[in-house]
């Protein structure tokens, strides 16, 4: 699979501190490898059928979703329990 990202992830992604954007780059890798991976904690969000929520760690999570052999990251944010 390959991935893209949208203006909008791109502009969060700058604004995060360097270490989360380290941990998101490992989790992509994960991503891209495989879906199942255990630490992305991959699931569909909110009831919808094309969007997925993965870990970036406790308190980071992205959002995409996967048309055709790409996965389209449009949003990464903090995730409050």
């Amino acid at each position: 699979m390959r991935h893209i990202t949208t203006e909008d992830f791109n502009n969060q992604y700058e604004s995060l501190p360097i270490a989360i954007q380290k941990k998101y780059k490992k989790q992509l890798g994960y991503l891209l490898k495989n879906f199942r991976h255990p630490s992305l904690q991959t699931k569909k969000y909110g009831g919808s059928d094309d969007i997925f929520q993965a870990r970036v760690d406790q308190s980071y999570r992205f959002y995409f979703r996967i048309i055709n052999d790409c996965y389209v990251i449009f949003k990464i944010i903090q995730h409050f329990k």
